[in-house]
C-alpha cells in the first residue's frame, strides 16, 4: 500500500540518502528502505519533507502541473514592506523567467523550535517574518523571491505541501501514513 512519511527536516540536512563529504543526510532519520524524496528542500532550509515508496505520487507531489501549494514562514532582513508584498502577489521576475503569483502575507514572530546555529542578529538591523505559498518548486525560488524584492531570508520553514502538514513534529521526527489515492 502506498505511504508517506512526513519528517521535518533539520538545518543543515540533505535531502537525500547519501553524501561523500560526510553532512548531515536522510539516513540519519529514516530508518526503513523503499521510501523516496518527493521534491528536495535546500541544506540550509527547515520543515516538511514528504517521503513516499510509490513513484505515481512522487510524481505527483513533484510535478508542476499539479500545483501543490507548498506554505513557507521566512525570517528575512528588515521590515518587509507592502509594496514587496505586492511583488510577490503579482510574481516576480528571476533569472529563470517569472515566478507565478505567490500568497504573501506578514506575519508575527511564529511558536518554532531553536535553530542550530542560531540566525545571525544585527542590533541595526530588524527582521521580519512572512507566510509565503507558491504552486513551483524551482531552485531556492523562495529565497531568490525575496532577495529580488530586498529582503533576504534568514531563516526558511516549510509547513506544508498540499493536504500535508509539519503539524507538531520536532526538528528530525517523522510521521509515516498511508495513502489513500483518490478516484477520480
Amino acid at each position: 500500500m502506498p505511504a508517506i512519511i512526513l519528517l521535518n527536516k533539520p538545518y543543515n540536512c540533505l535531502s537525500q540518502f547519501t553524501d561523500d563529504s560526510g553532512r548531515d543526510n536522510l539516513s540519519h532519520y529514516i530508518k526503513v528502505t523503499g521510501f523516496y524524496p518527493a521534491g528536495r528542500l535546500d541544506y540550509d532550509s527547515e520543515g516538511l519533507l514528504i517521503l513516499t515508496n510509490n513513484g505515481r505520487l512522487q510524481a505527483q507531489i513533484t510535478d508542476p502541473a499539479y500545483a501543490k501549494p507548498k506554505t513557507y514562514l521566512a525570517q528575512v532582513e528588515g521590515e518587509i514592506t507592502k509594496s514587496a508584498l505586492a511583488d510577490l502577489r503579482q510574481g516576480v521576475c528571476l533569472k529563470d523567467g517569472i515566478t507565478r503569483p505567490a500568497k504573501a502575507v506578514k506575519c508575527g514572530p511564529p511558536k518554532l523550535w531553536p535553530r542550530n546555529p542560531p540566525i545571525r542578529y544585527r542590533q541595526q538591523i530588524p527582521t521580519s517574518w512572512v507566510k509565503l505559498t507558491i504552486t513551483e518548486g524551482r531552485n531556492r525560488q523562495v529565497r531568490r523571491m525575496l532577495a529580488h524584492v530586498g529582503f533576504p531570508c534568514l531563516r526558511l520553514v516549510r509547513l506544508s505541501v498540499g493536504d500535508w502538514h509539519l503539524q507538531d513534529l520536532q526538528p528530525g521526527q517523522s510521521r509515516k501514513i498511508t495513502y489513500q489515492a483518490s478516484k477520480r
